[in-house]
């Protein structure tokens, strides 16, 4: 049996652990630099939609009382990793699906009570952590995901577990799913069966293997027998990512090329960190900026370039100025820029590098990498930077209704005043 576990309403739950008084109240969550929405609790769902123009929901916001939260990535990212731990004790074989979201694969479990099992998991997590998750078993991934769909739609019937480990309960489930709403579907496809007249999961399932394939190529297919209950999607390994993006919209909008280049230098740095962490170098790096659309009484500009590096690279060093020399390329004066990013490209694995005749990687920056990253692990993320980054700030983004950071920031934990 494979289970599903999805946390449920996941960053605003993330909010309430540490402020109770949230419990019952509509939360949305906004997106760097409070632009839009892109988290909600079930309380707010029905005044606010996903993608919502923060500014133009403000009065919305103030007549329903809905308490708006800046996103706190730091606080997210680590009560995630908590959890992920305390499910990775549960079975060995774990695949990590998304921030909030994780698939058990359970071999070996045919005289454990996997429907007890789960309840036991979900009181483990809740009670460790205080985010509540939702659990569906089932005998393959795809089927997975609609038993923990109806767990969390039916929470009182099924106590947040529900498993599909009938021919019987497969039929119901299905024939209960909108076909929009099943995983790996999507809108486009959705659209082309609503037109076909196909409306549920189960109507999906009987249509021919021909047309599935022809029109949603084989990864539909897979679907299909996913979902008639014939394994076809392998619980994955945790793979190396093959690019790698840092991409920011500013607080204000930059004209300066000064500015936009402290930015990209930032945005290099970040991803050398995070190559260096999965023990890669890049061959290449896509640079670009934009204006902002939003602002119709500006002329418009959108320009990226690729530079090809003349020898692998991770160094924080080599990587800004890289990427600064595409800023250069791209950059126009006279423009109002909102938004700029580095992107990654062409890994080589660290090991595995080859000594070009003319240029290569100054061997001297590997030892002060490892020194960097030591020293901003053991006293603080990007306390030590390069010269030409902002001193100041890691980040320049609009927060204004962040909460605080927790459990990754000792000056900011939560303090418990006794009496």
């Amino acid at each position: 049996m494979i289970a599903l576990i999805d946390c449920n309403n996941f960053y605003a739950s993330c909010e309430r652990v540490f402020n109770p008084d949230l419990n019952g109240k509509p939360v949305v969550i906004l997106s760097n630099n409070d632009g839009c929405v892109i988290a909600r609790s079930n309380e707010a769902k029905p005044f606010v939609p996903m993608g919502a123009p923060a500014f133009q929901y403000k009065e919305v916001f103030i007549q329903h009382d809905i308490k708006i939260f800046s996103s706190n990535f730091a606080l997210y990212g680590d009560m995630s990793a908590r959890v992920m731990n305390i499910l990775s004790t549960f079975s060995p074989k774990i695949e990590i699906y998304s921030i909030d979201e994780a698939f058990l694969q359970f071999e070996g479990f045919q005289y454990t009570n996997l429907y007890n099992y789960g309840l036991e998991i979900k009181q483990k997590v809740q009670k460790s952590t205080g985010i509540p998750i939702s659990i569906g078993f089932a005998e393959t991934k795809a089927l997975a995901k609609v038993a923990n769909k109806i767990a969390k739609k039916f929470p009182t019937e099924t106590k947040g577990v529900y498993m599909i480990d009938s021919e019987e309960k497969r039929l119901k489930a299905l024939k209960w799913l909108p076909v929009e709403d099943v995983w790996g579907i999507g809108r486009k496809f959705s659209k082309k069966l609503l037109k076909l007249g196909v409306q549920r999961a189960f109507q999906f399932t009987q249509l021919s293997d021909y047309w599935v394939k022809k029109n949603m190529s084989v990864v539909g297919l897979r679907l299909k027998r996913e979902l008639l209950g014939e394994p076809n999607l392998e619980m994955e390994e945790p793979r190396k990512k093959q690019n790698i993006a840092t991409t920011r919209s500013f607080e204000k909008d930059y004209t300066n090329i000064e500015e936009l280049k402290e930015r990209v230098t930032t945005f290099a740095v970040t991803c050398a960190e995070k190559l260096r962490k999965q023990k890669s170098c890049c061959n290449a790096l896509l640079v670009f900026v934009h204006t902002n659309f939003h602002k119709n009484q500006h002329q418009q500009y959108f320009k990226n370039i690729v530079v090809k590096l003349p020898f692998p690279s991770n160094s924080s060093i080599e990587l800004a100025r890289f990427a600064n020399v595409g800023l250069e390329k791209i950059f126009v004066q006279g423009f109002h820029y909102k938004k700029a990013g580095v992107i990654a490209m062409n890994f080589t694995p660290e090991a595995n590098i080859q000594l070009n005749f003319f240029e290569n990687s100054n061997p001297k920056h590997k030892l002060l990498m490892a020194a960097m990253d030591k020293l901003n692990n053991e006293i603080g993320q990007h306390k030590i930077k390069l010269a030409s980054q902002d001193l100041d700030r890691t980040w320049k983004m609009r927060q204004e209704k962040r909460s605080p950071r927790y459990t990754t920031k000792l000056s900011e934990v939560i303090t418990v005043n006794a009496t």
